[in-house]
């Protein structure tokens, strides 16, 4: 027989399939991962099973050994689909099903199974006894161990220390005799051991939930559009209720990590720990790997995680559900550039089962599916509690400068703060720019500091001293004076979370303030304890980025801040006033959630955009069907699609050689073959240089399908037959970052 080989490599040349014999003595099925001998290389290589056939038309070497883990054959089917779909190597997309620490190609490094020497008795308890009675033990440290062990069964030999007394030594003599024996047993290392949760019961549904929990078949795709705090995660909870009383399994993912433990402790209430996997990159890759056997051994029904957990080897998969599936998270920057909703919807469509995606303010490819009956939209327009959306003002920034207010925090804003503190309700503050100024410059001769790998200036981290990259990590100190006219007349601009905190704790110093951005959870559960320390200790004001936005639940908060509501309006992306309008509106539903009336206040400098004044409303209809029509008008998706070739290189010219040739090659066939669709000169990338590698684009607008997929592929082709040293080439469809 003969197996079907793909080799784990992400050099496209070696993106297809190689021969190999399969051993007589040797069991080998679709998935399984294999040591293969590979041209001269003296060395073995990973490979993984994708076919299995009868003959090769080839001379073929033999298989050298097998692996312990294996892919499912489903998972083999869905990595073909995606390799075709994002442009990449099947071993890429197979990589991503195997489980956390076993992709290193260096077999000492891979995470193992953990596991505890137990000390336990080598004899039954009857004959123990007798001999301690007949004193054949005489040491009475000798005599407690054995005591110990009887009473407790069995024990690490710290315990041992810890309890009797006794040294190590001692236990080594008493396994020496004979009396003791040590096993090893592998134990799970649990992420949930630092929660105390308390059992929580179905609520009584709404009458808007009751129809749309009924709604939801056994097969089909679904929106649930419900405004914040409309109680989407109880559907969830009842939804994943039914299917464990089928014995089927349900993945449930949500965007951020700062999301999990609210979520996590949510079903941890209902269902308890036992029959729950969590999987996101906060874990330590040994935690993930014993969630990952937990989920593979069917121990795990439910799986709460980031995207990546849609590739965990769920058995009996019975339901997938996307929280918030607006989010720009849920589509991979990094090859395989996939996007979990689509692989979400190609697993439903596969298994037959229910996908549902959730969200107060859906994304517009998603909403725009169920006009056309592709998604089944399912409404929720009132709060579970029956409390009222927060009430929503919007300050003019322009006429704050005009009258003299320089500050972050408009008046209005001031006056609601203190409001606030006087009643002991709790204040969010928003501001998605991290760090405490955006950029520094010399006011003499006008040097801007930049970062020496990329084409993006670094922002000023106060308490670091330091200026930094959000890009590729570079840092330096602070500047005292200009490196190029060594004036001293530094200037920092721009303003960062860290400024909005020094400048609130200045404003009102009797206030107990949070911050939550990406310096302040880098560490282990941080994300977990900064929420828990806003709630539990009741503090006055949480300031933070994007994490504090989406899906929370905080009884006290009755006021919503947003700083600055520009920033995403001057993205450079066509999706700039969809994402406007999904951060405000989110960040919004954060206030007033209890009995409480909630307010918000949002700054800005244009007042009479769309997308914030429709926020001012919360009306998501009104705002899907202004920005519909301007899509279809200008031709953006859904009505097209988009299609971004990224290239890059260490060498500008070898860069724009290669952009050259690519689109000369597309130019020709396209008017040859005459392809419907639009295609761009190549142009530098809008940030053009990240890590030391320049870059440039090539984009086209067209309607997707399969010719344009092999337009695509053979394009890539020819850019592999060109000779260069350093360039890069990618291909990413309707991306969410066009940066």
């Amino acid at each position: 027989m003969i197996a079907e080989v793909i080799i784990d490599s992400s050099v496209k040349t070696l993106n297809r399939i190689f021969d190999y014999e399969i051993p007589v003595d040797m069991e080998v099925k679709v998935g399984a991962r294999v040591f293969v001998p590979f041209g001269n290389k003296k060395s073995l290589e990973e490979g993984i099973v994708v076919n299995i056939k009868e003959n090769s038309e080839y001379k073929v070497k033999p298989i050298a050994s097998l692996q312990k883990e294996q892919i499912a054959e489903e998972y083999i089917n869905l990595a073909k689909w995606m390799a075709s779909r994002y442009f990449c190597n099947i071993a890429d997309c197979l990589r991503l099903m195997l489980p956390p620490g076993r992709t290193s190609k260096n077999i000492s490094n891979r995470v193992k199974e953990k596991t505890v020497n137990f000390i336990t008795l080598a004899k039954d308890v009857e004959e123990t006894q007798q001999d301690i009675e007949a004193g054949k033990i005489k040491s009475e440290k000798q005599k407690n161990i054995l005591e110990f062990i009887i009473n407790n069964g069995n024990a690490t030999v710290q315990d041992i220390e810890l309890f009797t007394d006794a040294s190590s030594s001692i236990v080594k003599t008493l396994i020496k005799n004979g009396y003791l024996e040590t096993n090893n047993v592998q134990v799970e290392r649990n992420p949930f051991l630092h929660k105390a949760v308390v059992k929580t019961v179905d609520l009584d549904l709404t009458d808007e939930q009751e129809t749309a929990y009924n709604s939801i078949q056994n097969s089909g795709k679904y929106l649930l559009h419900g405004i914040t705090g409309s109680g989407k995660t109880e559907i969830y909870l009842r939804l994943i209720g039914k299917m464990l009383k089928q014995n089927k399994t349900s993945i449930m993912l949500v965007p951020e990590i700062s999301l999990t433990p609210q979520t996590v402790d949510r079903f941890i209430s209902r269902f308890g720990e036992e029959q729950i996997a969590v999987l996101h990159s906060k874990l330590s890759i040994g935690e993930r790997y014993d969630q990952w056997n937990k989920i593979k051994t069917g121990e795990a029904k439910i799986v709460i995680g980031a995207r990546s957990a849609i590739f965990c080897p769920a058995q009996n998969l019975g339901l997938i559900i996307i929280d918030e599936e607006h989010d720009e998270s849920y589509q991979s920057e990094m090859a395989p550039r996939y996007d979990a909703r689509e692989v979400a919807e190609y697993l439903a469509e596969n298994k037959n089962i229910p996908l549902v995606l959730g969200s107060a303010t859906p994304d517009m490819n998603s909403f725009y599916k169920t006009q056309n009956g592709d998604y089944k939209l399912l409404s929720l327009t009132k709060r579970a509690n029956n409390s009222s959306l927060p009430t929503v003002e919007i300050v003019d920034l322009r006429q704050e400068l005009s009258s003299g207010n320089k500050s972050m925090i408009s008046r209005k804003l001031k006056e609601e703060i203190e409001k606030n503190l006087e009643r002991k309700k709790q204040t969010i503050l928003y501001l998605n720019r991290r760090g405490f100024s955006t950029f520094v410059m010399c006011r003499d001769c006008g040097y801007t500091v930049k970062c020496k790998r990329c084409d993006i200036t670094l922002t000023y981290h106060k308490y670091q001293h330091k200026l930094k990259c959000h890009y590729c990590g570079y840092e330096q100190n602070e500047l005292t004076e200009c490196p190029e006219c060594k004036s001293k007349n530094i200037k920092y601009f721009g303003a960062g979370t860290q400024k909005l905190e020094d400048e609130i704790k200045a404003m009102f110093p009797d206030a107990t303030t949070i911050r939550m951005d990406v310096d302040t959870v880098s560490k282990k559960n941080s994300h977990e304890q900064i929420l828990n320390k806003f709630k539990d200790e009741n503090i006055d004001i949480l300031i933070g980025t994007q994490m504090v936005v989406k899906g929370h639940h905080f009884p006290n908060v009755t006021l919503v801040g947003v700083i600055a509501a520009d920033g995403s309006l001057n993205i450079g992306d066509f999706r700039a006033n969809e994402k406007t309008f999904q951060i405000l509106t989110q960040v919004a539903g954060r206030a007033g959630r209890e009995k409480d009336e909630g307010r918000v206040i949002i700054q800005t400098y244009n007042p009479d955009n769309y997308a914030i004044e429709f926020s001012k409303s919360q009306d998501y209809n009104l705002f899907y069907n202004t920005e519909i029509d301007i899509r279809k008008q200008l031709k953006y998706p859904p009505f097209c699609d988009i299609i971004v070739m990224d290239m890059s290189a260490k060498n500008i010219a070898e860069l724009q050689a290669v952009a050259k040739k690519i689109h000369a090659y597309l130019k020709k066939r396209v008017i040859d073959e005459k392809f419907g669709l639009l295609l761009y000169s190549p142009v530098p990338s809008p940030i053009d240089k990240i890590k030391d590698r320049f870059r440039m684009r090539i984009i086209i607008k067209c309607k997707y399908d399969e010719r344009i997929k092999n337009l695509l592929n053979d394009s890539l082709n020819e850019f592999y037959k060109m000779k260069t040293t350093t360039a890069r080439v990618a291909v990413e469809l309707n991306p969410n970052n066009m940066l």
